[in-house]
């Protein structure tokens, strides 16, 4: 059993790396550190310039190697941990590869450098890979540093209510099982932005997010009258006029992951990230877990 954190040394910061050994120690799983660096052209070129860029590379690989050997040592000196050097064209390929390669069972990334501390920021390579990783894709929010327990608190999930997304919490309350977790399944009832023409009056806005609350209610009810979560589940709906007001809404723990859904994006299963989830996920205050639809 493999965690693979994608890793490049000066980027990204130390967020992923905490999130990924805290991970490797909840699944005990092995940690894999991979480092993906520029595959060259293949049209012809001089020896020169391959030995420049094979140097190149094999520095990138040392460098990040070592960086990423120094945090997980002071995080964790018992941990298994390997270092892995991908050649690619692209950084989400060489993910992938790494993900095939590796047997994953869980891909780690950090957040962009672009935004704000606490949130996950989604960048280029993680937009891509939330469309086509085949293994659960784990993203920590910008600063993100591992609980002083160690230990994982809490799962929750997020669950819009729909009959698609049962499966999703299934999945999730058996990890919850599997890793002797608490679990609780959360309902974000968003009001949105001009939910009606002024002229009707926020009273009917008010009438409309209070009925989505009443079937929301309804849709965690069946979740443990139909067996896919036990009795001991926590369930809440929260709302808000947009969803940063709902994710600050919601109360959470040192030491919590929000699992989040995602719809089938073909014959296999992948990573298929629709819009609410992609609200979701980049206004969450904690690493979140995205599951293959």
């Amino acid at each position: 059993m493999t965690v693979v954190l994608g890793y490049l040394a000066g980027k990204g910061g130390a967020a992923a790396l905490h999130l990924a050994v805290g991970a490797a120690r909840t699944l005990k799983a092995s940690l894999a550190v991979a480092t993906v660096v520029p595959q060259p052209w293949l049209n012809p070129s001089p020896a020169r310039v391959d030995a420049e860029y094979a140097q190149y590379a094999a520095q990138l690989a040392a460098s990040s190697a070592e960086q990423a050997r120094a945090h997980v040592a002071a995080l964790d000196d018992r941990l298994d941990v390997s270092f892995h050097k991908f050649a690619h064209r692209s950084v989400p390929g060489g993910l992938l590869e790494a993900v095939a390669t590796l047997d994953a069972e869980l891909l780690v990334l950090g957040s962009a450098a672009d935004g704000q501390l606490g949130q996950v920021v989604v960048g280029s390579t993680a937009d891509r890979l939330l469309h086509s990783c085949p293994v659960p894709l784990a993203i920590s929010p910008r600063g993100y540093r591992r609980p002083k327990s160690g230990a994982l608190v809490r799962i929750t999930c997020a669950y819009p209510g729909s009959p698609e997304a049962v499966p999703v919490v299934g999945q999730v309350s058996e990890l919850s099982r599997r890793l002797g977790t608490p679990m609780r399944v959360v309902t974000f009832a968003v009001r949105g932005r001009n939910m009606y023409p002024p002229t009707v009056g926020l009273h009917a806005e008010d009438a409309v997010l209070g009925e989505w609350v009443k079937q929301a209610r309804r849709a965690l009810a069946r979740l443990k009258a139909d067996g896919v979560v036990g009795d001991d589940v926590e369930q809440q709906v929260v709302t808000g006029n947009d969803w940063s007001e709902a994710l600050d809404a919601t109360d959470w723990l040192e030491g919590e992951i929000l699992a989040i859904g995602t719809s089938p994006g073909g014959a296999a299963a992948r990573v298929f990230l629709g819009s609410h989830g992609s609200k979701i996920l980049r206004h969450s205050p904690v690493p979140v877990l995205v599951l293959p639809g």
